[in-house]
């Protein structure tokens, strides 16, 4: 029988993938609230160390990058489901070494990992969904897939606070997260299957020119069988609508940084317990996981490249609101507005770059942008630490990632099209 694509005929494994990159949110999310709200008490940074601080995303920013290039193109030779068995099987330490850390270098160290878990396994849910769906369900697709892991990201952030005040840090951190990933492996051995055949028979319906609806806009002059170089050139610079998109997912990973680093240190020096942390960040994270609901499937009716270009200079303007009032609603607020902002760029950006890529090297594509996006936790991280460093004052962060992303908005609006095959197709106009 020919493999069928659609999210209706593929229902089962569909939901399967989803409660992966839950479980990915989940492992992602215990490292974001507790940890760096008690970096100094429980770990020994110093008060205001803010590039020490940064360092764990700095470092959490290189490793995934790469490894989301070498999710892609390893699974295009191994396929889909090893590489995400790998990516849970490195994750196992992660959990003991936070509740054996002695100092920070160990917390940067477990962040390693973690990096390489979540380059593999995020980057694997996501491309698994893209072989099994339809063009036209390509940003409802990556919408549910980031619902799923954001809410994950806020889930974990909540309650990892709440154990951490019921038994202390490392205790809570060390059950909450040996659970979730020995749950994530035993789903994937058991009950995932490999989505490459799907790619591999919609890149064969493309090449005896069997493919029904809008033909995309692929970049011009690409070998049938591009290199890696090839095809990371291509992405990096070379073709100037993915060179667009690819640096406004660097710059918008800036804004995740802020709110990994900054926003529980911001938040907790204001007097806000733990708890109370835990929830304003959620915040960000459930309307952002929350409403790709509705704005991925709404860039499927009008295209891509309006609600890319909105989403970066309303994430911009929310992440400025925060230092600008005081208050939990005024910070909560905030929160949602930066959310929201990401709602409207996070997943289609990533369905703008598979767009334009053609089956046979979609996720080399998929996988060299999610390397420029995720090295922005690094480059962004830095960056924000510097500006804090220098002035003295950690306000001066949220205006380096405020101003940083008005900047790539721009950049983005100038440089960028719609790549909607419905709405510019090959041949066609753009609109």
């Amino acid at each position: 029988m020919a493999l069928q694509h659609g999210i209706r005929v593929n229902c089962g494994q569909f939901l399967h993938q989803l409660l992966q990159v839950l479980l990915v949110g989940l492992t992602i999310g215990m490292m974001r609230t507790v940890v760096p709200a008690l970096a100094e008490s429980e770990f020994g940074v110093p008060r205001n160390s803010f590039v020490l601080l940064a360092a764990f995303v700095v470092a959490f920013g290189v490793v995934k990058g790469v490894l989301n290039f070498v999710a892609g193109r390893l699974s295009e030779r191994i396929g889909r489901k090893r590489v995400l068995l790998i990516g849970w099987i490195v994750a196992l330490p992660i959990p003991p070494i936070v509740w054996l850390a002695p100092d920070w270098n160990w917390i940067v160290a477990a962040t390693v990992l973690l990096g390489v878990n979540q380059g593999l396994t995020w980057s694997m849910t996501q491309t698994a969904k893209l072989d099994i769906t339809r063009v036209d369900e390509r940003g409802l697709t990556i919408g549910l897939n980031e619902l799923s892991g954001y809410l994950g990201v806020a889930v974990a952030g909540i309650v990892t606070a709440y154990l951490a005040a019921a038994f202390g840090a490392r205790t809570g951190l060390l059950a909450f997260g040996m659970t979730v990933i020995v749950l994530a492996l035993a789903l994937t051995h058991v009950w995932v299957e490999d989505t490459l055949p799907w790619a591999k028979a919609e890149a064969a319906r493309h090449r005896r020119r069997e493919a029904t609806g809008p033909v995309p806009r692929y970049p011009a002059n690409v070998p049938a069988r591009p290199g890696t170089w090839d095809v990371f050139s291509l992405v990096s610079w070379r073709e100037p609508r993915l060179m667009a998109i690819s640096q406004a997912g660097l710059v918008e990973k800036f804004v995740d940084a802020l709110v990994w680093v900054m926003y529980p240190v911001f938040l907790f020096q204001r007097g806000l317990s733990l708890p109370a942390v835990g929830w304003v960040i959620g915040v960000y994270g459930f309307v952002w996981g929350g409403s790709q609901l509705f704005t991925g499937r709404l860039s499927d009716r009008i295209g891509r490249h309006g609600p890319n270009v909105a989403g970066m200079w309303i994430c911009g303007a929310g992440v400025a609101m925060m230092v600008i009032g005081v208050g939990v609603a005024w910070w909560s607020v905030s929160a949602a507005v930066t959310g929201f902002g990401m709602a409207l760029l996070y997943p289609n950006l990533s369905a703008a770059v598979a767009d334009i890529s053609h089956p046979d090297w979609r996720g080399s594509a998929i996988g060299i942008y999610r390397f420029w996006r995720d090295l922005g936790y690094a480059i962004g991280a830095l960056g924000l630490s510097l500006a804090a460093h220098y002035a003295g004052r950690m306000e001066a962060a949220f205006w380096f990632v405020a101003a940083s992303m008005a900047a790539s908005g721009a950049v983005l609006w100038l440089l960028g099209e719609e790549t909607h095959p419905r709405l510019n197709p090959a041949g066609g106009t753009a609109p």
